[in-house]
């Protein structure tokens, strides 16, 4: 008789399918997968995974997981050894004895910081790829963005005071190690490296090839490669730091089409995902690699987004010098000979303090080169052309190339390869941080000079409960007695016909809810135009929804400010806000605290410390 086939549990189907999903994804397909399946007394009741040093992973068959989770699991351990985590080198130590070229490594650490340290980068880099369901929640919201490698992690963690109470981010039972063998780190000769590390970066140019194949970006992959086709691909295989950058955006050469939109050399379309380079002058394939990596570092920098009011034209010259300079260090391809932009006494200069520099002399720099040509910047913005998701459902093209010139920093970072200039490890470093809302930034600044009323204990009063307690005194929490004056501040309003409605209610809503937040009885209320109408003291509720603004002539800040520092019944230190637009007199003199809250997109005529872009 024959004998029937066991039949397979769900938890048993269900990791067999997460299997497949991870050999047949791009990157985790290429990777080495050696695994054993263990009943749940090995890994626990809740253990999904561990791995150790000899990359062997142990799976739970029978924990019920959901196939994408299993992947998600799988290729979390897989990572552990891809990013080199059981190596000596890589964790915090020192090397003592020995020669200059002997050197012996001896690793401090604490094994299960380290541990917590390493699935926290590789969360954080499955959350960026989104492979997979995660069965952890997302570090980035219960840990600082600008940690951007394990070593930072684990400093970060090690430097905490107390234990450090974390959500759990490895793969075996809750708060046990998903790493075994940590107690003896791998080590390898002079010269040579880990294996997965190599066979990983392998695998993650071969997935960003397959992914452009397989997204459509190249249509005609059946026609022999164009000349920037070949200088993006080369991207791909040799520079990693701008690898992942390559694969979001299309290089298109069409001669009418640079001849139509003016495009001397090159130009980038951050909507549609497109560079533009002109075929018509022949570059080479090294004068390609620099355009492209020029191109590259606009998108990856955000410089259109950070564009902040000021002049376009003008702001894309100051870029260029600091990205061609970068590029020049860094010995990327060649520069073009058509006259790019490149002076060697601005090499460590922000393209923020060459700006400001450039506007000195508007009639002589308006005449600068980029590369586009002259009077145009290289930001394309075409009216009808809608953003793209890099591939990425859910990611914006702009998230995209943070995240990617982000990663491509880290790998070169990690592997040591070429040498990056500082100030682009610092602008790639800021730019991985989430950045700030304006009005967090306000609230810091209402923090600052009008700080919340702390309340404090006091026997003079008994608390409400004690007549429940007769023999044991309570104590109850008061308020401080200051003077009504002593918390306040100053409110004053452009409402010139260039602001709209929609601008200054949203400043006035947000001016009232921080008022409340904290306390504050009354503002003073100062309405500008060509002259100022003083609205005198208003409670936070009247700011919000009762005020009705008045004038909408030309604009004339200065006699609203003189208003307030000269009125009595107004604080001697008493900060100032200014709502306006920016088209605003040149020389306004303000002498007390004061803030600027201007709608995104717009700028000062001057230069201010706090100035809040709301939009």
């Amino acid at each position: 008789m024959k004998r029937e086939k066991k039949r397979k549990s769900p938890a048993e189907e269900n990791l067999e399918a997460g299997i497949q999903l991870v050999k047949d994804h791009p990157l985790f397909g290429s990777l080495s997968l050696d695994y054993c399946l263990v009943s749940r007394e090995v890994l626990g009741r809740a253990g999904a995974a561990r791995v150790n040093a000899w990359n062997r992973i142990c799976l739970n068959r029978q924990l019920l997981l959901s196939p994408s989770q299993w992947a998600y699991v799988i290729a979390h351990c897989q990572l552990h050894h891809c990013f080199g985590h059981f190596d000596a080198r890589s964790m915090p130590g020192y090397f003592t004895g020995g020669t200059e070229r002997e050197k012996v490594w001896k690793p401090v650490v604490q094994k299960e910081l380290w541990n917590t340290a390493c699935d926290i980068y590789i969360a954080k880099f499955l959350a960026d790829i989104r492979f997979g369901q995660p069965v952890c929640g997302d570090p980035a919201l219960h840990f600082p963005g600008s940690l951007q490698s394990e070593q930072a992690i684990y400093q970060y963690l090690s430097g905490q005071e107390g234990p450090v109470e974390l959500p759990y981010y490895g793969t075996a039972s809750p708060h046990a190690m998903d790493m075994d063998g940590l107690e003896h780190p791998l080590t390898y000769p002079a010269g040579k490296n880990n294996p997965h590390v190599r066979r990983f970066a392998h695998a993650l140019t071969s997935s960003v090839s397959h992914t452009i194949r397989q997204s459509g970006e190249q249509p005609d992959a059946g026609k022999p490669k164009t000349a920037g086709g070949r200088a993006a691909e080369w991207f791909l295989s040799h520079y990693p730091l701008l690898g992942a950058l390559a694969a979001a955006f299309r290089v298109v050469e069409d001669q009418s089409f640079c001849h139509k939109n003016d495009i001397q050399i090159a130009a980038i379309d951050m909507e549609l995902g497109e560079i533009y380079v002109n075929p018509a002058l022949l570059l080479s394939d090294a004068e390609l690699h620099f355009v492209l990596a020029h191109e590259y570092l606009h998108a990856g920098l955000g410089h259109q987004k950070r564009c902040q009011g000021r002049d376009p034209y003008l702001w894309n010259i100051a870029c260029d010098y600091v990205i061609n300079a970068w590029l020049l260090e860094m010995g990327v391809g060649v520069m073009p000979d058509q006259g790019l932009l490149y002076d060697e006494s601005l090499k460590e200069l922000s393209a923020e303090t060459i700006y400001d520099m450039l506007i000195r002399d508007l009639k002589k720099n308006s005449r600068l080169q980029n590369l586009r040509g002259y009077g145009k910047g290289e930001f394309l913005n075409r009216p009808g052309a809608g953003g793209q998701s890099a591939g990425k459902k859910g990611v914006s093209l702009d998230e995209f190339c943070r995240s990617a010139l982000a990663q491509g920093l880290e790998f070169v970072t990690a592997s040591g390869r070429g040498t990056i200039p500082a100030g682009l490890i610092e602008e790639i470093r800021a730019l991985a941080m989430p950045p700030i809302p304006w009005d967090v930034k306000l609230a810091r600044w209402f923090d600052t000079y009008v700080p919340p009323l702390e309340k404090y204990r006091t026997y003079a009063r008994p608390s409400r409960r004690q007549s429940a307690t007769p023999d044991l005194p309570r104590p109850r929490y008061v308020r401080p007695d200051l003077p009504a004056d002593s918390r306040t501040f100053g409110v004053i309003i452009d409402t010139s016909g260039s602001m709209s409605a929609r601008d200054i209610g949203k400043a006035l809503g947000s001016i009232a809810s921080y008022a409340a937040a904290r306390e504050v009885p009354c503002a003073r209320v100062v309405f500008c135009d060509a002259a100022a109408y003083d609205a005198g003291y208003l409670s936070p509720e009247e700011i919000a929804g009762r005020v009705t603004v008045r004038g909408r002539g030309g604009t004339c800040l200065q006699p609203g400010v003189d208003l307030l520092e000269q009125a009595r019944d107004f604080p001697k230190d008493g900060p100032i806000l200014l709502i306006t637009d920016g088209w605003i007199e040149r020389d306004l003199h303000i002498r007390r605290n004061h803030a600027f809250l201007v709608p995104q997109g717009h700028s000062l005529p001057f230069r201010a410390r706090d100035v809040f872009y709301f939009s």
